[in-house]
C-alpha cells in the first residue's frame, strides 16, 4: 500500500466533508404544534439540549442547577422544538456521496430535507445515517422536528419516594430517569445529543463490520471470524491485519468479495488476554481493515481494538447444597463472575451517567471519572437501567482501563408494556445497543433493566419486553451473559441508610449486613451531605444553615428523596452526634458515618467470600449537584471523602477488622475479628498483623495475630481482639490494624464513643 496515496484518498473527503461542516450553523425554536411556523430561532450548540439553548437565549436564570432554577424548563415538555441548519451542496470528487450521521437524538423526531421528510425515528440509542446526494439541491435546508416528551395517556400515579412520575417512561424506550429520581428533578431532556454531522463518502465504502473469535478451554488459542458489510463491494479487495500491542503484525489476511457481505476467518495462538483491573493486564489488539480496489488502490478503512477474554456467570459457590425437599424448583440465580477460567470478587458501583443534560458527556468527562473509578481498585461498574446507553467513548475507555461494565437496558421501575409499538421501538433500539456495545471487551453482563422482579414493577420472565431482551441478546451476543433484572434471588438491594431502625436483622449497618446472606450485593448506600465547597455552589447563602424543607435542600433531595427525612437524615446525625450547631460539623459527621459505613459493607462483601460475589454500591456520582445522597463523587467530579475508604476497602490484599457496631459507650469492651482478605490469585507471605487503640493522642496495643500464608483468592479468618475501653475525652476513637513489613495492608477504622467525659468531637475525618 502507497502510504502517500492513503492519505491523499482520505484528505479529498475530509476535506470536502470539513467544508459543508463548516456551513453547519445550527438554530432551534419551539412551538406549540408540529405543523406551527416558528416566531423567531435561537442559536443552537450540538451536541446540547433545548433547555441549555433557550436558556441562553432568552436569558432564563443561570445556572440551571442553582437553587430551584431547573423549574424554568417546566412549560418545555408539551411543546415541539426545531433543529435548522443550511448548507450549500458541495462539489463532490467522482463516486464520492453525502451522508447525514447522528449518533444521538432525544428522542422522537423526522428528519425534514428542503420541506420534505425524508425519515423518522423514534428512540435516542439508534444511530442515524442517511444518503442525502440525490436529495441534494444548491441550496439546502435541513431541519429536525423534536415530537413533545413521551407520557402515558392516564394520569400517573406517585410512587412513594419520586416527587415526579417515572410511570410515564412504561411506554417508551426513554430513560426513567429524566421523569425524576431520589436524586434527580424532573428535568425531561431533549435535542441532539451526541455528534451529528455530514460526511462524504465513496460510493464503494464498508458500512459495518464484526469481529468475534473463540477461545478453547486452555485459552491458548483464539479462532476469529471478521464479517464485513457495505455498498458495492463485489469484485473488491479487503486487506485485514491485527497488530499486537508492541506494534507487531500478528497476521494479515487479503481476499476479494463476492457480494456485499463477507465472512473472513483467522487464527492466533498464545493470545495475551485481557484481564479485569487487578487481575492483570487488559491487552488490547488493534484491527485494520482496507477496502481496495483491483489495482490496490484504497478506498475505505476500519479500525477497531480486540480484547480476548471469556466471561461467564456462574454458581456462586454452596448454592447447589442449598436446595432442600422435592421437587426441586429454582435456585438462586448464578451472580458469580469468571473471567479467563478464574473467579473475580466484583468490586464496584453503580455507574448513573456524569450530566442531566447528557449532550454535555465528552470523552474527557468520562476519562476523569473513569480513572476515578479505577483507582478506587473497583473492577467492575453496573451501568444502570434507569439512565442512558453511554457514548462510544466510555466504552473506549472501560476497555482500555480493564474496567468490567454490566449492561443494563433503558427499563427501570416500571411495568413495561406488551404493547407491539413499544416492543418494535425496544427491539430496534436494543439491537442497535447489542451491534455496537459487543464489539467491546469490557463488555461483561447483558441486563434486561432496574428492579422489574418487584411489587412495584410486576415484571416476570414471562414479560414480553424481557422474553425480547433474553432473545435479541442471544442472537446476536451468545458470548455475553444475561440477566433479566437486577436483583434477581439472591441478590440484594439496599439497605441505603447507615442506621435503618426497621430492621429485623439489626439497626446499623454493622448489624444487618453481617446477618445477611447475598449471593451479591448489587446496590446498597450510604448517604452523606455533599461536599461544604460543592453545597456553597448551589443552595443561596441563607438557606444554608440549618437545612430547611421547602428550601433549596428539599429542591436538592436533602429531604423527601425516598421517606420524609431521607437523605439528609437528620434525626440520625443528631440522635448520634447531639445537636448540630454549624454546617461544618453537618458536613463532617454525615460524610463520616458514608465513609465507616460503606468501608464496611464492602469489606464485609468480601469476607463472605466465596458464596458472595460482588459489592456494588448506589451509586458512584450524580448527574447534578444533590444536597445529601449516596454518591462518592458530587457533581461535576468533587471526591467526597467516603471515596478513599472505599478504594482502600477495594484493595486486592488488606487486613481487615470486623467489629459488630459502631456507638460504643464508656466502660464496654470493645471487640472485633481479625482478617486478611485476599482476591488475588498471588503467591503471597505469611505475616503479623497487630491492632491498635488510638484515642486523645494515646496508642495503646492490644492484640498480635501470626497469619499463615494465604491461599490463593482466598480469605484467612484470626482470632477476636478485645479491650476494654478507657475513659476518653474525644468523642471519636480509631483501631488500627498494622501488617508488620508490609504497610500498604493497613487499615484503619473510626468509632464514635459516649461517656461522661467527652467535651468534643475532632473535625476531620481520615483519608488513610
Amino acid at each position: 500500500m502507497n502510504l502517500v496515496l492513503f492519505f491523499a484518498v482520505l484528505s479529498i473527503s475530509e476535506t470536502v466533508a470539513q467544508e459543508i461542516n463548516s456551513q453547519l450553523k445550527w438554530k432551534i425554536a419551539y412551538h406549540k404544534t408540529e405543523s406551527e411556523i416558528p416566531e423567531k430561532w435561537l442559536p443552537a450548540t450540538v451536541p446540547g439540549a433545548v433547555q441549555l439553548d433557550v436558556m441562553k437565549a432568552e436569558n432564563y436564570k443561570q445556572p440551571y442547577w442553582y437553587a430551584d432554577n431547573f423549574k424554568q424548563f417546566d412549560w418545555m415538555e408539551d411543546y415541539f422544538f426545531s433543529y435548522k441548519t443550511v448548507f450549500k451542496r458541495p462539489s463532490l470528487p467522482k463516486g464520492n456521496r453525502v451522508f447525514f450521521h447522528s449518533k444521538g437524538i432525544d428522542y422522537q423526531f423526522k428528519l425534514i430535507l428542503n420541506g420534505i421528510n425524508i425519515f423518522e425515528q423514534e428512540g435516542m440509542f439508534t444511530y442515524v445515517d442517511i444518503d442525502l446526494t440525490d436529495k441534494l439541491k444548491d441550496e439546502n435546508e435541513l431541519k429536525i422536528i423534536l415530537m413533545p416528551i413521551p407520557k402515558i395517556k392516564e394520569a400517573a400515579t406517585y410512587i412513594p419516594g419520586s416527587e415526579t412520575y417515572r410511570q410515564n417512561a412504561r411506554e417508551s424506550v426513554k430513560p426513567a430517569v429524566s421523569y425524576g429520581w431520589d436524586w434527580h428533578p424532573r428535568l425531561v431532556t431533549r435535542g441532539i445529543w451526541d455528534e451529528t454531522y455530514l460526511s462524504v463518502r465513496k460510493s464503494i465504502h464498508l458500512t459495518d463490520f464484526d469481529i468475534s473469535y473463540t477461545l478453547n478451554d486452555e485459552f491458548k488459542n483464539a479462532n476469529l471470524s471478521l464479517s464485513l458489510k457495505g455498498e458495492n463491494l463485489k469484485g473488491k479487495r479487503y486487506k485485514w491485519a491485527l497488530i499486537d500491542n508492541k506494534g507487531s503484525v500478528v497476521f494479515t489476511k487479503t481476499g476479494s468479495f463476492n457480494s456485499n457481505n463477507e465472512e473472513v476467518f483467522a487464527n492466533i495462538n498464545n493470545p495475551a488476554l485481557w484481564w479485569p483491573n487487578g487481575y492483570g493486564a487488559p491487552t488490547l489488539y488493534q484491527s485494520e481493515i482496507l477496502l481496495l480496489d483491483k489495482r490496490g488502490k484504497l478506498l475505505d478503512k476500519k479500525q477497531s481494538k480486540v480484547g480476548f477474554r471469556k466471561i461467564s456467570m456462574i454458581m456462586n459457590d454452596g448454592e447447589w447444597d442449598k436446595s432442600a425437599g422435592f421437587p426441586i424448583t429454582r435456585n438462586r440465580a448464578p451472580a458469580s463472575l469468571e473471567v479467563n477460567g478464574k473467579r473475580i470478587f466484583a468490586k464496584g458501583s453503580n455507574w448513573v451517567h456524569p450530566e442531566i443534560f447528557v449532550g454535555l458527556i465528552n470523552k474527557d468527562t468520562y476519562q476523569k471519572q473513569l480513572q476515578l473509578v479505577k483507582d478506587a481498585n473497583f473492577n467492575l461498574i453496573r451501568v444502570w437501567g434507569g439512565g442512558i446507553t453511554n457514548k462510544e467513548s466510555f466504552f473506549d475507555i472501560c476497555d482500555e482501563k480493564g474496567i468490567l461494565v454490566w449492561q443494563e437496558f433503558p427499563l427501570a421501575c416500571n411495568n413495561y408494556t406488551n404493547d407491539a409499538k413499544y416492543l418494535s421501538v425496544l427491539q430496534q433500539e436494543a439491537t442497535s445497543i447489542i451491534n455496537r456495545l459487543k464489539k467491546h471487551a469490557s463488555l461483561a453482563i447483558w441486563s434486561g433493566g432496574n428492579e422489574l422482579f418487584n411489587s412495584w414493577s410486576r415484571m416476570t420472565d414471562q414479560s414480553l419486553a424481557l422474553r425480547l431482551l433474553n432473545s435479541l441478546c442471544y442472537q446476536l451476543n451468545p458470548q455475553t451473559p444475561f440477566i433479566y433484572t437486577s436483583p434477581l434471588y439472591g441478590m440484594g438491594h439496599g439497605s441505603y441508610v447507615f442506621f435503618d431502625k426497621d430492621n429485623s436483622k439489626g439497626n446499623e449497618v454493622f448489624q444487618w449486613l453481617a446477618k445477611s446472606d447475598n449471593t451479591a450485593y448489587t446496590e446498597f448506600g450510604i448517604p452523606s451531605v455533599a461536599n461544604l465547597d460543592v453545597l456553597k455552589q448551589f443552595i443561596p447563602s441563607n438557606e444554608l444553615f440549618p437545612p430547611k424543607k421547602g428550601t433549596s435542600w428539599e429542591t436538592h433531595h436533602a429531604f423527601g428523596a425516598w421517606g420524609e427525612n431521607r437523605w439528609l437524615e437528620l434525626p440520625f446525625l443528631e440522635d448520634y452526634f447531639g445537636k448540630i450547631s454549624s454546617l461544618e460539623n453537618l458536613v463532617i459527621y454525615s460524610q463520616l458515618t458514608q465513609s465507616e459505613g460503606l468501608k464496611f459493607i464492602y469489606e464485609e462483601a468480601r469476607r463472605q467470600k466465596p458464596y458472595c460475589s460482588m459489592a456494588l454500591s448506589w451509586c458512584f456520582q450524580e448527574p447534578w449537584p444533590t444536597a445529601a445522597n449516596n454518591s462518592l463523587v458530587n457533581w461535576p467530579n468533587a471526591v467526597k471523602p467516603a471515596y478513599y475508604q472505599v478504594a482502600n476497602a477495594c484493595r486486592p490484599v488488606l487486613a481487615s477488622i470486623s467489629a459488630p457496631k459502631f456507638l460504643w459507650i464508656e466502660g464496654e469492651e470493645f471487640s472485633c475479628e481479625l482478617y486478611l482478605l485476599n482476591d488475588t490469585y498471588d503467591t503471597l507471605k505469611s505475616g503479623t498483623i497487630k491492632v491498635s487503640l488510638l484515642y486523645d493522642d494515646k496508642k495503646v496495643d492490644f492484640a498480635s495475630w501470626d497469619f499463615k500464608e494465604p491461599k490463593q483468592f482466598e480469605n484467612t479468618k484470626g482470632p477476636k481482639a478485645t479491650i476494654k475501653l478507657p475513659v476518653m475525652k474525644n468523642g471519636l476513637f480509631i483501631i488500627k490494624a498494622e501488617v508488620v513489613g508490609m504497610p500498604q495492608y493497613n487499615s484503619t477504622y473510626t468509632f464514635l464513643y459516649k461517656g461522661t467525659s467527652v467535651t468534643y468531637l475532632k473535625s476531620s475525618v481520615s483519608n488513610n
